[in-house]
């Protein structure tokens, strides 16, 4: 496993993320979003993050379980938080 890029704080699951995405596959996600791996996110989102990172502000990376199901991944620009949640739960 590559080094984190970042800190990710406390982390935050909602309710919605709590039941339909596995432990397993959040760990994963997660990982991967420290990474620099941005997920199912096009090429200007995937810039918007390098740039956020280089400045400190907010990140946000998108990833399916293994269903299907889209669930989202946001640090908060102070790197206090990290938040695994579904996108209605927005």
């Amino acid at each position: 496993m590559s080094a984190a890029k970042f800190p990710l704080g406390s982390l935050i699951s909602t309710p919605g993320a709590l039941e339909f995405v596995s432990r397993d596959q959040m760990l994963d996600a997660l990982s991967r979003h420290i990474q620099g791996d941005w997920g199912d996110m096009d090429a200007d989102d995937r810039t918007e993050n390098e740039r956020s990172l280089k400045e400190g502000l907010r990140l946000f990376s998108a990833y399916r379980t293994r269903g299907g199901m889209k669930f989202w991944i946001i640090t908060e620009a102070d790197r206090s938080v990290t938040t695994v949640l579904l996108p209605e739960e927005y």
